[in-house]
């Protein structure tokens, strides 16, 4: 049976109060929903579709390691897998809630990253500072936040309830990626980023759970399960720069089974047997010379790049010799190039930290 389930149909009887309620349903033909337990759809984004655990199965990066997949399989539960990496509410509402019906017993999601620019936001914060507008992607997201995503959540929980009205509905929200330090050689997050877009995300998950509660349904916080678990902390739950680069900034497998804990208590650790171990330091990580392609795609010695480093002193000289060993066949000179990048996106952070203070 599933935890929770509410199978009352809510249906307006007023034309028939002076009738007993058994009788009105059998003079109407009307049949209360009735939820099949073991039947579960998974809806939303990259977080519930498994993406970071390096199994994707499909153009959505479904992964048989993703929580909803694990939870499946721990309650013995026949999952229809709607979610989708890159998908918005829009796309709840378009293409995935139209696999709910009246028998579906369980519904999972995560979903509103997207809406709010999440790989954008991911993307323009891991550029050295004197290239990036961390603060302005964020502020971008936040207007989002606040003036469009309430009415957006609104309608995504008016359809779920519409089409499944006897579900046992759990909406999740998001954990902190971040610990305050950045070890990825091919990412620049300064210390005040990583605060910020913590702080970004506790305001997306206030904003979930008080239409998540409002709607009468769960609500799933996996901040605290994922505390000393963000990247760069010594058993990371999230993972940094990987490769694939879609894994990047995505709960792993141990992530995954966290999630599924906190779904479904006990899922996860159930279902933690059949997991493999992701092993992470046998190439999955991003290889140097894969982290100097990606620092190469940032354009660093374009003119417009090396006005701003030359603006923010920088020597755009130093930026064009350290783009040309990031070319070296030489593993050595690569990294020590990536190294030397970090240093100054170091410097520039703390010039800018006593500017303002």
């Amino acid at each position: 049976m599933l935890e929770g389930v509410d199978i009352r149909r809510r249906t307006s009887l007023t034309a028939l109060t002076s009738i007993p309620a058994g009788l009105a349903l059998a003079l109407t033909g009307v049949v209360p929903a009735q939820a099949d337990d073991t039947a579960y759809v998974a809806l939303g984004d990259s977080f519930s579709a498994g993406t970071g655990t390096r199994n994707s199965t499909d153009d959505c990066y479904r992964s048989p390691y993703g929580y909803p997949a694990l939870i499946a399989g721990a309650q013995g539960l026949t999952l229809d897998y709607q979610a989708c990496s890159g998908a918005t509410t829009a796309d709840v509402l378009a293409n995935q809630v139209g696999s709910l019906g009246p028998d579906t017993g369980l519904v999972t999601m995560t979903i509103g990253g997207n809406d709010l620019g999440f790989a954008d936001v991911i993307t323009e914060c891991a550029q050295p500072g004197w290239l990036s507008d961390c603060a302005g992607a964020i502020a971008g997201g936040r207007a989002i936040l606040q003036n469009e995503l309430p009415g957006r959540y609104d309608a995504v929980l008016g359809a779920i309830a519409a089409a499944a009205p006897a579900a046992d509905v759990r909406i999740g929200g998001y954990p902190h990626l971040f610990n305050g330090e950045d070890c990825n050689a091919a990412t620049f997050f300064s210390p005040e980023e990583m605060a910020d877009l913590n702080a970004a995300t506790d305001e997306l998950d206030a904003l979930v759970e008080q239409k998540t509660l409002g709607a009468g349904y769960t609500f799933v916080d996996p901040r605290d399960a994922f505390d000393g678990h963000a990247v760069c902390d010594d058993v990371e739950w999230v993972n940094g720069l990987s490769w694939p680069i879609v894994e990047s900034f995505h709960p792993n497998r141990d992530g995954n089974i966290g999630y599924a804990d906190e779904f479904w208590p006990g899922s996860g650790s159930a279902a933690a047997a059949t997991v493999p171990a992701d092993r992470t330091a046998q190439g999955v990580e991003a290889s140097v010379r894969q982290e100097a392609d990606a620092v190469l795609a940032m354009d660093l010695a374009s003119p417009a790049n090396l006005r701003a480093a030359q603006a923010a002193g920088i020597s755009p000289d130093r930026i064009t010799g350290l783009v040309e060993q990031l070319r070296s066949a030489d593993t050595d000179v690569v990294a020590g190039a990536l190294a030397e990048l970090s240093a100054l996106d170091e410097q520039h952070d703390q010039r800018v930290v006593a500017y303002r203070g």
